[in-house]
């Protein structure tokens, strides 16, 4: 039953939790600002250092034979790739007298179809003098070229209709002089081939002037095509303003960076699958939350902040406090990722408990942090983890150490024989907690809580486990009952504590 249990948890688990991974986005706010930051810089440098070349732009109105109001810009578009071929290009390029390439020249203008018939040429140069002088050269270069193809393309349909012409005239002659030189045969046949001929004869007749006709319009729908294609606005320099392409530079690079930031947050955050919510730090640890800190900052935190800080200090000494007192074994303070806060936390615990008698706090956090601080009056004896032997035992320990890679965990029992972790949210991986509650199980070293470093302030996730009351600070309420007949001594919780069912006796 408990098998089937685990494996429905398990199946009903979500493949990326989306609370938690808004809040690691959220917690890496500096990165992705940073990025915002840093692209928005990069594209108002870009905007100064690589300002664009002199452009200068024209617009051709450009008539087709085959226009349509419903045209979905098919015949501009073709215009536009013509734009861009070497036979304009070296066109240009002669006119000019410029020794340059035409693959080269290409390079430097571009065709954009405004409408179905307006076509705008943006040229570069190397001042805004050249820039004009290509453009005008490429836009009379295009609207020659079009025109030539409008005169082929009209005399290539007349010429065909007017050979066509021509052999309905031959046929037409053959059948006048068969008309005319043929004698008449009597009878109904000959009467019948007459009457062929003679339709025949007409139907030529009408389709020659038919062909005329064709031709004709061929060639007179030609001037109208060319007087319709023209330069409409004649070239001109573009100006720029290094302002407003300094602004539009940066926003699009605060846009990009910003894009990049989150998405290298929401991946690291991913990838990295480093515990924020207090849910998942308890989880992953096996021990419940019993207080939120925010991280000691280097520097002076604001006002309101300093109180909000001072107040939960306040409470989590008073509260550890409680706990040593009732405890005849030696707690230790065990930081990941927060040794700052676990040095402060250490000494006003110490402080708290001078009152009662001497304290001594036994340093083993990496470089010695609490041991090679300077000692002011009144401070607690503070000794390193070596000289932790020659503390006597009637004096009150208090151990701090770390639990981050490269801990040795056999000298833990000297700190504390029972543990608070103090972590910092998302600073340590899944599998690295996993790690650390292991070793400490292995060692034998009960958590009693975890304190918790630097929270998101819009976690409302529980952090509280509801088994391991043997260890946790809510079972110390438990107290002695009477003894029932058997002489067995049995304990009753008091009334506020909840009673979780044991799922294994359920399941039975």
């Amino acid at each position: 039953m408990t098998t089937s249990t685990t494996s429905e948890s398990s199946a009903a688990a979500p493949l990326l939790d989306l609370q938690a991974l808004i809040v690691a986005v959220r917690r890496r706010r500096r990165l992705w600002c940073s990025m915002a930051l840093l692209g928005l810089l990069v594209g108002a440098a870009l905007a100064v250092l690589r300002p664009p070349p002199p452009t200068a732009v024209t617009t051709v109105l450009v008539a087709h034979e085959a226009d349509q109001p419903n045209d979905p810009g098919t015949l501009i578009r073709t215009d536009v790739a013509l734009l861009q071929t070497t036979r304009i290009a070296s066109k240009v390029l002669q006119s000019l007298k410029s020794p340059e390439k035409p693959e080269d020249f290409m390079q430097d203008y571009r065709g954009i179809g405004l409408t179905n018939n307006l076509l705008q040429i943006n040229v570069t140069g190397d001042s805004d003098t050249e820039a004009v002088t290509r453009a005008k050269a490429l836009a009379d270069a295009f609207v020659a070229d079009h025109v030539r193809r409008i005169q082929e393309a009209a005399n290539a349909e007349a010429k065909a209709l007017l050979d066509q012409r021509d052999r309905m005239r031959d046929e037409l002659a053959q059948v006048n002089k068969a008309i005319g030189d043929g004698s008449p045969k009597s009878g109904p046949e000959g009467s019948a081939n007459l009457e062929s001929l003679f339709t025949r004869r007409a139907e030529l007749t009408s389709r020659i002037a038919d062909f005329d006709q064709r031709a004709a319009e061929a060639r007179t729908s030609t001037p109208k095509l060319i007087a319709g294609t023209q330069i409409v606005d004649a070239s001109r320099a573009v100006q720029h303003s290094l302002p407003r392409a300094a602004v539009i530079n940066a926003a699009i690079g605060l846009a990009l960076g910003l894009v990049l930031g989150l998405a290298l947050a929401a991946v690291g955050a991913v990838v990295a699958d480093r515990p924020v919510l207090r849910r998942e730090i308890a989880a992953n640890l096996g021990a419940s939350v019993i207080a939120e800190l925010r991280r000691t900052p280097r520097r002076s935190a604001r006002l309101w902040q300093r109180r909000r800080t001072r107040a939960a200090r306040i409470r989590l000494t008073s509260t550890l406090a409680r706990t040593m007192r009732g405890s005849a074994e030696p707690v230790s303070l065990l930081e990941l990722g927060c040794a700052r806060s676990t040095s402060v936390i250490a000494l006003d615990l110490a402080d708290a408990l001078a009152e009662e008698g001497p304290v001594v706090i036994i340093d083993g956090l990496p470089g010695l942090r609490l041991a090679n601080r300077r000692q002011k009056p009144g401070d607690p004896t503070v000794v390193s983890g070596e000289r932790a032997a020659t503390v006597p035992h009637q004096m009150r320990r208090l151990g701090v150490g770390s639990v981050a890679p490269g801990t040795a965990w056999t000298d833990l029992h000297y700190l504390g024989t029972q543990t608070v972790l103090v972590v910092r949210a998302g600073h340590g991986s899944a599998a690295w907690l996993h790690t650390v509650a292991r070793q400490l199980a292995d060692q034998r070293i009960p958590v009693i809580g975890v304190v918790l470093i630097d929270p998101d302030p819009r976690d409302r996730t529980d952090g509280t486990l509801w088994d391991g009351l043997h260890t946790a600070l809510r079972g110390r309420n438990e107290r002695p009952g009477w003894q029932n007949g058997t002489g067995q001594r049995r304990t009753e919780r008091s009334s506020w504590a909840v009673r979780v069912p044991d799922s294994k006796q359920e399941a039975r």
